[in-house]
Parts: C-alpha cells; sequence; structure tokens
C-alpha cells in the first residue's frame, strides 16, 4: 500500500467508542479521544474531513475462545452505519481480545498514576490505539 495517508481505529462499546489515528505513513497509532455514542460519527467526519484518511481499522470483540457473539452484533451494526456514511472507505475487523488489559499495562509501564489508569474514557482511546497498532504492524 503506496498510498499516503491515515487509518482511524475504532474501539467500539456500548457507552463510549475509543478512537485512534495513525501517521501519514501508517507506522504508528496515537490515541485521540473518547466520544459517545451520539457524537461518533460527528467525531469521525470532522476527522475525514481534515485528514487524509484511508480507512477505518474496528475492533472485532470476539469471545476468548474466537467466537463471535453479543458484542459482534452491536459491532457490526456500527459498522455498517459506518460504511453507509463513508462509502468510499475501507474497513477492516481487528481481534480486540485482551485490548483493554494491554490498555492498562501499558499505562502501568508508561508510569501513569493508578487513579488516572482507572478511567474508562483513557483506556478506551488506549484499547482503540493498541487495535490500530496491531493492524499497522500487520502491513509491515
Amino acid at each position: 500500500m503506496s498510498e499516503y495517508g491515515r487509518f482511524i481505529g475504532i474501539d467500539v462499546g456500548t457507552k463510549r467508542i475509543g478512537l485512534a489515528r495513525s501517521d501519514l505513513l501508517r507506522t504508528i497509532a496515537s490515541p485521540i479521544g473518547t466520544y459517545g455514542r451520539d457524537e461518533i460519527f460527528d467525531e469521525i467526519r470532522k476527522l475525514v474531513e481534515k485528514e487524509q484518511v484511508l480507512g477505518f481499522v474496528v475492533g472485532w470483540p470476539l469471545t476468548p475462545k474466537g467466537e463471535e457473539g453479543k458484542s459482534t452484533e452491536m459491532v457490526n451494526k456500527f459498522i455498517l452505519q459506518l460504511e453507509k456514511r463513508f462509502p468510499n472507505l475501507k474497513i477492516v475487523k481487528v481481534d480486540e481480545r485482551y485490548t483493554s488489559v494491554k490498555a492498562v499495562q501499558s499505562m502501568v509501564e508508561a508510569g501513569v498514576p493508578k487513579m488516572k489508569r482507572r478511567n474508562r474514557k483513557r483506556i478506551d482511546r488506549a484499547a482503540a490505539a493498541i487495535i490500530l497498532q496491531t493492524y499497522l504492524d500487520q502491513l509491515k
């Protein structure tokens, strides 16, 4: 993939959705923020309008056994809305098992204080960055 542009990582939850973005060369994922379900598509639209977005990497919530469940139904509904609103952009699903755990571990390693590590919004956006970084690493 030689096209210049970014991917947006998305961690879809029942209440909040974490976002991350890659750099233009698609090597590093960085957290952007966490948004409510009622505001997420406005935020994504703003990113698509001002950034060179090539597509989205959405966390696919498989069970520990690797099976689909209720959470995958919810995420699939979100993906259908994303496809409808942004039909020309690529959408990739990435296994998101244990990304929240990895997000907390990375905050511990970075020395983030315990009270800040408990902040669900911080965890959600870090999980989005981990989901996106997983995909970017596969591109190499």
